[in-house]
């Protein structure tokens, strides 16, 4: 069977596939012989309907959407052509019929497809803002030159909770023509927007948007008070003007995880996890453990509901896609049900994982069984050439079977690439960029003033918003690139021609026509930037 049994393969709305189905000798089938394609292509409705009835009732799936296509005879193979017209993960298996009835499979598991939405084939860029930081002191260079007042450490000695103001929704809308017209960003990616602890249980000043209080609700704090709008009126016009500018808005979700006192942990208290002496367990991940964090307990179906919900209740709001935090800690059926309701009413709505800190294995069920399409790449993690060169192997590999692993040089939990100084900063986002599968690329805030501190989610850190030193033009370039130039855009061939050893790693780009070509060279040698 071509492809064969057990493969996975990542295309696009409007794309087709071809399935064959051959003698293993290559001989000719006797007279009488059929073939049929066994598949759940075309039951993207069905097959969501079939998901959510099953955890609703609780009952198995009922596999009623797979179906037996018949497959056209030609000489020693049968072949079908079928387009792909909805987005999901799919499978399928050809197998003979004999005249006597009996059927004949290829061994092995059921080749995969996942179908990802039409607009996201190419210069998928994405500049990710943590709103708090866009207020009065993104022009500071470092959070240091903002010391607390006299008033607030008497304060903070007394034991009374000083917040500073924040940025605001609004903040970030005055900036959109610098993200998506000066740079040439596709998508917004938003940090978390729900209200974070203030007095109980906060960590840091401000307290963490990964600690969210109420999963629907809009922070106050990033919210303008002018007695005509709500935060969710607010969220709205950032939505609005994102979307008028062409570009896509995709919000921070956590799902695995809230802060304490939150309103699930008030209201549903055993919908989290409580370890042996009844205490509430925070999660962790490399050794730390989030102590400003409870985690939730996977196995409530009303919980599943309530997060389905949640996730439909930003989509009416104008979101187009979600980065879930932490997500590979969160059961495989509990996202296939997720993504099931939300695709009932938006069926284009990406999802990114974020599975840094989990298995491959879990990465690859979350981008196929579980329905999510786009992960982190860990390319940000490798630096030596040897290292590179694996690793974009690897990457490229998979995001051709499985989903489309985004670079992000850098991300909120990273030391600032600036730090080292700008040539090591733009040969880092350089390599991100030009490396990248379908234009997937993506910088946090104050890369391009190259910003040296790095950012605490529990605080407010400088951006060097507007530095005469930046990196705004190169960004630019390599966005347009990503999104004009033909070796950048879907089905494009990249070739690593260095030896993996070599510290100078060299990429031979191939545009799916054949007509253009691009040979990137990257010298990853410290003493040589």
């Amino acid at each position: 069977m071509n492809p064969a049994p057990g493969e996975r393969l990542r295309r696009f709305v409007g794309d087709r596939i071809r399935f064959e189905v051959r003698d293993a000798l290559g001989r000719t089938a006797p007279k009488g012989w059929r073939a049929f394609l066994r598949t759940n292509l075309g039951r993207a409705e069905l097959l969501r309907r079939e998901t959510i009835e099953a955890h609703q009732k609780g009952i198995p799936l009922a596999e009623a959407s797979w179906r037996d296509l018949p497959m056209q005879a030609e000489g020693n193979a049968w072949s079908l052509n079928l387009p792909l017209a909805e987005t999901g993960f799919f499978q399928a298996k050809g197998y003979l019929l004999d005249p006597r009835g009996w059927q004949h499979w290829p061994e092995g598991p059921n080749m995969g497809v996942s179908v990802h939405p039409d607009r996201y084939r190419t210069g998928n860029t994405i500049y990710c803002a943590f709103t708090r930081l866009f207020g009065e002191t993104r022009s500071l260079a470092s959070s240091s030159t903002a010391e607390p007042s006299p008033a607030m450490k008497e304060l903070d000695q007394g034991g009374f909770s000083v917040i500073p103001p924040s940025g605001k929704l609004r903040d970030v809308i005055r900036q959109l023509p610098h993200i998506f017209d000066t740079l040439g960003c596709r998508i917004l990616h938003l940090l978390p927007v729900n209200p974070t602890p203030t007095t109980y249980a906060r960590f840091g000043r401000f307290g963490s948007p990964y600690a969210a209080l109420d999963l629907t609700a809009v922070d106050p704090a990033l919210v303008e008070f002018d007695r005509r709008t709500t935060g969710v009126d607010q969220f709205y016009e950032l939505a609005q003007a994102v979307h008028a500018r062409s570009g896509r808005l995709f919000l921070d979700i956590v799902i695995n995880h809230t802060g304490w006192g939150s309103t699930l942990q008030e209201n549903h208290p055993e919908w989290f996890q409580r370890g042996p002496d009844g205490t509430f367990v925070s999660p962790g991940a490399w050794g730390t453990i989030w102590e400003d964090l409870i985690e939730l307990k996977q196995d409530n179906a009303l919980l599943w509901e309530k997060l389905a919900e949640m996730f439909l209740t930003w989509c009416r709001r104008g979101v187009d896609g979600f980065r879930c935090d932490a997500g590979y800690m969160v059961p495989v059926k509990v996202w296939q049900y997720i993504v099931a309701r939300v695709r009932q009413e938006f069926p284009e709505t990406l999802f990114l994982l974020e599975g840094l800190g989990g298995s491959w294995a879990t990465t690859e069920a979350l981008l196929t069984d579980g329905g999510m399409q786009w992960a982190y790449s860990e390319l940000f993690q490798n630096y030596s050439g040897p290292e590179v060169a694996t690793y974009l192997d690897y990457c490229q590999r998979q995001s051709e079977r499985t989903g489309l692993l985004v670079h992000y040089s850098e991300t909120h939990d990273n030391a600032r690439l600036a730090a080292r100084g700008k040539e090591w900063s733009l040969l880092r986002n350089r390599l991100c960029a030009l490396s990248s599968n379908n234009g997937g690329f993506a910088f946090t805030c104050g890369v391009e003033w190259l910003a040296k501190e790095k950012i605490l989610v529990h605080g407010c850190t400088g951006l060097s918003w507007g530095a005469a030193e930046n990196l705004c033009a190169e960004l630019a370039t390599l966005n347009r690139l990503l999104r004009e130039h033909p070796c950048f855009f879907d089905g494009a061939k990249v070739m690593r021609l260095s030896p993996p050893d070599s510290t100078v790693v060299a990429l031979l780009r191939t545009s799916g026509d054949a007509r253009d070509q691009v040979l990137t060279l990257i010298n990853l040698d410290k003493a040589g930037t």
